[in-house]
């Protein structure tokens, strides 16, 4: 049975819960394309503690398309994690996700991310506090352990597990490692192993295709698979896991500029400065056109011409340049078969947890 807690998923493909990529927009679009769960970005449960108005704009959600609605918080402190886990309920939220990998120094710092990892009890006390403010299934996302001389993925799981921990996710790389190297499926398939039928484990790291999807189900024997990469700019993937078809150029297109308009709409919505001040309309079109940029560079990679595509749309400023850029480009496009594995110009380090 694939489940977390009472919610029954479609199939054991989900997408990661990546920071400034798993906004509405692309959760939304990668639902309909077949992931059967999409976390949010990791919120700050200081910024849901405070009622911060800018915190609370990450929570907007689509309830006729997200459900269950998974939310990440990230934060150390298990009486705020609570408090704020019970200001994510009240928003909509129907899972807790705890952030335990983020190898980012600016969250590590403060006891949150991957430095969960050098407190399994901490961690433990966490994911109690989230279940008592909430009523709701508490899952997370941990790393192999901080460094290669603290691998400690088993302690971590006997803690949550302990704790009620309905589901774990686990990026098999070391806080250390950050993104380098090859993810160590090994230690997935320790976990399953480890904890049998307890709660799932949920397999992630260097999936971005179909075959290493099944690969990482048949070595690991994990419960699902969470793509992060190999969904940048490949939502369609989800599709193919489910035996469909790659896009056609129109589709493609299509989609893009779908995106590219919600996305514009979801910045806008509400968006206001630093001061509080509402921001003018031109300068709110900029910046939503700028936080694009990354996504369009995603999905032109592994096309002819991908290169003069990103510098192109670099230099555009508004909506309908962009539009115009996207059009002529995707709807002739062709494979690159030379194109790396690898996109370029991508700062995983600020995506990924």
């Amino acid at each position: 049975m694939l489940s977390i807690g009472p919610y029954h998923l479609a199939n054991p493909f989900m997408l990661a819960p990546m920071a400034g990529v798993s906004e509405k927009p692309f959760r939304v679009i990668a639902f309909e394309l077949g992931a059967s769960l999409c976390p949010t970005e990791l919120i700050s449960a200081q910024g849901l503690f405070r009622i911060n108005a800018r915190t609370l704009r990450y929570l907007r959600f689509d309830p006729k398309v997200e459900s269950p609605y998974s939310l990440q918080l990230f934060g150390g402190e298990p009486e705020v994690m609570g408090e704020a886990a019970r200001v994510a309920q009240h928003h909509g939220a129907q899972i807790i996700d705890i952030n335990m990998g983020c190898p980012v120094k600016k969250v590590t710092k403060s006891g949150a991310g991957s430095a969960l990892l050098c407190d399994p009890p901490r961690a433990a006390d966490i994911v109690r506090h989230i279940k008592a403010a909430t009523g709701l299934p508490v899952t997370a996302k941990i790393r192999s352990g901080w460094d290669a001389n603290s691998k400690n993925a088993l302690e971590m799981a006997d803690a949550l597990g302990a704790a009620g921990i309905a589901a774990l996710a686990c990026h098999p790389r070391t806080r250390s490692q950050g993104y380098s190297g090859r993810a160590d499926w090994a230690v997935i398939e320790d976990l399953k192993r480890h904890v049998g039928s307890a709660f799932p484990i949920i397999g992630n790291g260097d999936v971005r295709s179909v075959a290493d999807a099944q690969k990482l189900v048949e070595q690991t024997g994990c419960d699902f698979v969470m793509i992060g990469r190999g969904a940048l700019g490949n939502p369609w993937l989800f599709r193919q896991l489910a035996g469909g078809p790659p896009p056609t150029n129109e589709e493609r297109c299509t989609l893009v500029l779908r995106h590219l308009r919600e996305h514009l709409a979801f910045v806008a919505e509400g968006r206001v400065s630093k001061d509080g001040a509402p921001i003018d309309l031109v300068k709110g079109e900029t910046m939503a056109v700028r936080s694009f940029r990354n996504h369009l560079a995603w999905y032109a990679h592994g096309l002819f011409g991908a290169a003069q595509f990103r510098a192109r749309i670099n230099a555009l400023e508004t909506a309908q340049a962009v539009e115009t850029a996207v059009q002529q480009f995707f709807l002739g496009a062709s494979a690159d078969g030379n194109a790396s594995s690898e996109p370029e110009d991508i700062d995983y380090q600020a995506a990924l947890g």
